[in-house]
């Protein structure tokens, strides 16, 4: 392992400072808070969420992959914090190199200074080799001190611009001299002109400097039509992948909050949606009131709106009297089918009870936003050679 700016140190536990105490807090505390912000814990914005709740009160290092060559579990891009408690939110390893990241975390909260550390899976000397990991890849990672004298990395206002739903890029320094530098600037098609993709990070050189590009996307927008008992697991499948989570039903004994924690919830009938929602920010819909005036009103609703998905719970019989009921003319209903419309919903996985059929709704759903075909990778690199089955399954 190559470390800049830092000596190379000894494996360390997730928790150090926690488990060893050095900084007298009470165990209570530390494990009080340790519980927070467990939802979609890997998201960006629920890191964003829990820094900004406590960005004062601790000393904070943002960790980011810029860098990899070979296998790796995660890609450019790739965030996490550490705090001086010795606490990590996030994962830029399947959770096997946090804790050294961690020690290095300190090393940079100590010196003030940002660092840049290598781990090669090659190398018989380096702790990913040693821990027997396999990747076999190489993973460079910014290690960036989080304070009002860098105006905190430009993290509040990504936060900030993320909530407003506004795509944007990230941009990094890759420091010199222990330097800490950000930018922010909207993604616009002006950064795919100029070599930036809008969706993958990348590095370029800027003034005999390397920077690294991360566009960043508001968390998909999901919208449920229907609060009913089996729209618990559902919503909370949504809310887990760290989207947001969006609730219509008109019935009283429905959508109640206690029973969707994570969701904005409009008790109004669908046609009314549209004075209390920006129907054009949903980015997949799923029609589950278990009534058919309310689903046809869904569809008639979402038909013509920008969105990537829009299921239906039930079979086709009474998809085909949902569809009638909307008034949609037959081309619009011919176009739905040919198009967005997914009915029955979800992946062929088995199972249905509420749960599996959630899971297998919320599989679909995420293949539809990333552009895939929700295939078992197995499948895929079944006459492939094992090089090209790792790069199939990091790559997804």
């Amino acid at each position: 392992m190559r470390i800049e700016g830092l000596a190379k140190a000894p494996l360390a536990g997730c928790y150090p400072d926690a488990l060893e105490n050095k900084n007298k807090q009470p165990l209570s505390t530390v494990i009080i808070m340790e519980s927070i912000n467990t939802r979609a814990a890997n998201h960006l914005s629920t890191l964003l969420e829990t820094w900004h709740t406590q960005r004062d009160e601790r000393q904070w290092v943002l960790g980011t992959v810029y860098q990899t060559a070979g296998s790796s579990y995660r890609k450019p891009g790739s965030m996490m914090l550490c705090d001086d408690l010795g606490r990590y939110f996030g994962l830029l390893s399947g959770g096997c190199l946090e804790s050294d990241i961690q020690r290095h975390a300190r090393k940079v909260l100590a010196s003030g200074k940002t660092a840049t550390v290598r781990y090669d899976g090659n190398d018989e000397d380096d702790i990913s080799f040693q821990l027997g990991i396999g990747c076999g890849g190489e993973v460079d990672i910014l290690l960036q001190p989080i304070h009002a004298g860098n105006n905190y990395l430009q993290l509040d206002a990504l936060k900030r611009q993320l909530e407003r739903r506004q795509p944007v890029v990230f941009r990094q320094k890759i420091p010199t001299d222990g330097e800490s530098e950000t930018e922010l600037h909207p993604l616009t098609l002006g950064d795919h002109e100029a070599g930036i993709p809008l969706k993958r990070p990348m590095l370029t050189a800027r003034g005999g400097t390397q920077w690294l590009n991360t566009p960043i996307l508001p968390a998909p927008h999901i919208l449920i039509i229907g609060g009913g008992v089996d729209a618990r697991p559902m919503a909370q499948q949504f809310s887990n992948q760290g989207w947001q989570v969006s609730l219509c039903d008109p019935r009283p004994a429905n959508a109640r909050p206690a029973y969707f924690p994570h969701c904005k919830t409009y008790r109004c009938h669908p046609d009314e949606l549209p004075q209390h929602l920006d129907l054009n920010s949903i980015d997949a819909a799923v029609a589950m009131s278990h009534n058919l005036n309310l689903d046809a009103a869904a569809v008639r609703l979402l038909h013509q709106r920008p969105m990537q998905y829009l299921g239906l719970l039930g079979p086709t019989s009474r998809r085909d009297r949902v569809l009638s009921l909307s008034g949609i003319s037959g081309n619009e209903q011919e176009s739905l089918l040919n198009g967005i419309l997914r009915a029955p919903i979800g992946l062929d996985l088995g199972g249905e009870l509420p749960e599996s059929i959630a899971l297998a709704t919320c599989a679909e759903i995420h293949s539809v936003l990333h552009g895939k075909n929700g295939r078992a990778l197995s499948s895929q690199v079944a006459q492939t050679s094992p090089h090209q089955v790792s790069q199939v399954r990091h790559d997804r």
